[in-house]
């Protein structure tokens, strides 16, 4: 039913319990696993003086971007020795851009058949659904396949 799953993880302990469901889930199902993480885009402020000094700014954005998508690679892919131990295939993908917009357009454009992410705010009732983190309500309505929600904060 899953063959593919998509696992958005920001490099953080509610992204390790997501990854965790994942694993359970891609056993169940012989599922492969896609780890995706998301450096964000940091904008130059418009405000920031001579063209020179935005230029400096911009390169130096652009290493600083560069040196956190190689960390996160690197500490994304030691996660996923414990599915590769199962023998789920696996992943890893770190890319820059909008988190959200990044999640949508790899599982749409992929064609993944669910993704497991985590979310941080507690969901007791389905208005609440609008409380969500800007990241996860959006995902939810944008995206074409099933999204599991996993709560972050609880144990």
């Amino acid at each position: 039913m899953y063959k593919k799953i998509l696992v958005p993880h920001a490099g953080t302990s509610a992204g390790n319990k997501a990854l965790r469901h994942a694993k359970e889930m891609a056993k169940k199902h012989g599922s492969s696993v896609t780890i995706l993480h998301v450096v964000e885009n940091i904008p130059i402020p418009p405000s920031l003086g001579f063209d020179s000094e935005r230029k400096r700014w911009g390169k130096e954005l652009l290493a600083a971007r560069r040196e956190m998508k190689m960390e996160m690679h690197e500490k994304i892919t030691t996660q996923s020795i414990s599915l590769k131990k199962e023998n789920i295939s696996v992943l890893v993908k770190v890319l820059h851009g909008y988190p959200d917009e990044e999640i949508v357009r790899i599982a749409n454009q992929d064609k993944y058949d669910l993704v497991i992410m985590a979310k941080r705010r507690k969901l007791p009732g389905l208005k609440a659904i609008l409380k969500l983190g800007s990241v996860s309500r959006k995902v939810l309505e944008q995206i074409r396949c099933p999204v599991m929600l996993v709560d972050g904060e609880r144990k």
